[in-house]
């Protein structure tokens, strides 16, 4: 064994190792790997940066742009008011409407993007209704997923592997190659949502117990020299007794007490840290004696505080927020919108709420006026989940963008051109049309995304270049190669869809798509049908609320816990594997 050989699999350690402990997010990890194969020299610069002139990241880039292009017309957002209305009949009717048009648009739209505008209407479904958030929201990601896998375009793990396939000389996938395995698929993960879902979804309470006990917030608050509550006891103060607020802690001269009981005096220059659910902060904001430590409105403002509202945000997946603290964004005065209060996955937190480094999926309720929160969406940096506003649609926006989109997709589809040339052209149109500015299309792109991807490719190069694909395709053929070629696909998927809700889709695809084209060759059988498994089972992933970036971005709207996750996506996933398992052999025989 070669010592290049011997370092490939030791930086892959690494990395699945940092995957799984989630030190440093997805994108920073994948860099570090490709930066490792070219430090160790396993990989030259060269090699090592292929991966942002990869095919598979170039379509991928085209593709978000084309997808920003039709939501920024407005054409999704103005069904909203429709959605609504079907979805506020009962709760099956709403579970079936947000899971089908999830579903629907996954397959042609970025499924991050599609969970980022079903979000707030269903929130707002819930809101005025007496479903749970928890009932539907985790629905919702899980039918992005199934509706990501009906096409080519569906999702980024597609155009990975599909790419992967022409680089080794094979035929790249059609548009809609997979889509008749991939619906059945499709098919049976939602008659398991529809039918066991309102039995294993976390039991739904009314949403008022939700408001007051599940989505409270942590803030900080000063005790100023006027407060009635200055040299009161803890359950005396009017904060507790009218307001009902949790105080967790007090930080008095520099020194934090943890062990805040009823008989604990209120002082003068006191920072509590408190747990208050959302209703109760626009009663905090004018409250007498008491300031909100994030409330920046005299400084940013002028005083004109009849312009800012309250609103509660998610961060998605993506965000440049993540992994930084306000303080050091220095966010504010950045910004011009001040955060009161965060929900930190139902973590209790300790530290000064300014040096808290955020994480994709946290919610947070923050001060500001209209025109500055829009500009963060419009940044990418959050979503708001507070009361949904329908946009206008833009029709001489909307036409173009729809033209575009559909005409990227029968192109492809008629085998015109690829895939690559189609997407490029139309992230041309997109910006020649007017429909998006320069300035939209580049933020229109997820990045972290591309970075991610770039960076994962640099594993396949590796264990393709030191032969490391090929040896580990002739330790699964040994093992297993003998058993007949069904039962090798199916092992085949169940080895990929654990290692993707361990570590990410994108590094799993990237590591299992060289090592199966490499057994489909020793086993002497077509490669097509082990590719389309390790597709689905990069996809398919319903485990853990990390596995995929849309079960991030429900977890905290839903207030979900981990064993959420587990209780219902782990059936579904083994579910999913049993049946793709006979459905893929069907569609693409051995």
């Amino acid at each position: 064994m070669s010592i290049n050989l011997i370092l490939t699999f030791c930086i892959i350690g690494v990395g699945v190792f940092l995957f799984v402990k989630d030190y440093f997010s997805i994108d920073t990890t994948s860099i570090l790997i490709m930066a490792l194969f070219i430090v160790a020299g396993v990989l030259n610069p060269e090699e090592g940066f292929s991966g942002f002139n990869h095919p598979a990241t170039l379509t991928l880039g085209c593709i978000f742009v084309v997808s920003g292009g039709v939501f920024s017309s407005g054409i999704l957002d103005g069904l909203s008011h429709k959605i609504i209305k079907l979805a506020k009949i009962n709760y099956l009717i709403a579970l079936i409407v947000f899971c089908g048009i999830s579903g629907i648009f996954s397959a042609f739209i970025n499924d991050t993007a599609v969970v980022a505008l079903l979000l707030p209407i269903a929130l707002t479904v819930c809101r005025e209704t007496n479903i749970s958030p928890g009932k539907l929201l985790m629905p919702i990601s899980f039918a992005a997923l199934f509706g990501g896998t009906c096409t080519l375009i569906g999702t980024s793990t597609n155009i990975l592997v599909s790419s992967y396939a022409k680089k080794y000389g094979f035929e790249e996938f059609g548009m809609f190659e997979f889509t008749g395995a991939a619906f059945c698929l499709l098919l049976i993960g939602f008659a398991y949502i529809f039918v066991v879902g309102p039995f294993l979804l976390p039991k739904g309470k009314n949403n008022m117990e939700l408001t007051k006990k599940a989505e409270e917030y942590i803030t900080e608050l000063a005790i100023e020299e006027n407060s009635s509550d200055c040299n009161k006891r803890v359950i005396d103060s009017k904060l507790v007794k009218d307001h009902g607020v949790r105080i967790l802690t007090i930080l008095r001269n520099g020194n934090l007490m943890h062990s805040v009981g009823p008989d604990t005096l209120m002082l003068k220059d006191d920072i509590l840290k408190v747990m208050v659910p959302p209703i109760t902060f626009n009663r905090l904001l004018d409250l007498q004696g008491y300031k909100i430590k994030g409330d920046k409105r005299m400084k940013i403002g002028q005083g004109q505080d009849v312009d800012y509202q309250l609103y509660e945000v998610i961060i998605p997946f993506g965000s440049g927020l993540a992994q930084n603290s306000l303080k050091s964004l220095k966010f504010s005065q950045n910004y011009g919108v001040s955060v009161l209060a965060i929900r930190h996955r139902n973590e209790i937190i300790f530290d000064k709420l300014a040096k808290v480094a955020l994480k994709e999926g946290d919610m947070l309720l923050v001060l500001g006026k209209k025109e500055q929160v829009d500009r963060l969406e419009t940044e990418k940096l959050l979503i708001t989940l507070s009361a949904y506003a329908q946009k206008k649609t833009n029709y001489r926006k909307a036409i173009p963008a729809i033209l575009i989109a559909i005409g990227v997709v029968l192109v492809a589809a008629l085998n015109i051109t690829t895939i690559l040339i189609s997407a490029m052209v139309g992230a041309l149109l997109m910006v020649l049309t007017g429909t998006l500015k320069p300035a939209e299309a580049y933020n229109a792109v997820e990045w972290k995304v591309i970075f991610m991807m770039a960076g994962v490719l640099s594993m396949g190069a590796a264990l393709e270049k030191t032969g490391g694909a090929k040896l580990i395709a002739q330790f699964i053929e040994s093992t297993i190669g003998d058993y007949d070629a069904r039962i090798t696909l199916s092992l085949i998927y169940l080895i990929t869809f654990i290692s993707t809700n361990l570590i990410s889709s994108k590094a799993t695809a990237a590591l299992m798509t060289p090592v199966v084209i490499g057994l489909a060759s020793a086993m002497e059988i077509s490669e097509r049908p082990f590719l389309v498994a390790v597709m689905f089972a990069c996809s398919l992933t319903f485990m853990t609320p990390m596995s995929y970036p849309t079960n991030t971005m429900v977890y905290a709207p839903g207030n979900y816990k981990f064993n959420d996750f587990l209780k219902f996506g782990t059936p579904l996933n083994i579910i999913s594997w049993i049946a793709a398992s006979f459905i893929i052999p069907y569609f693409f025989p051995f």
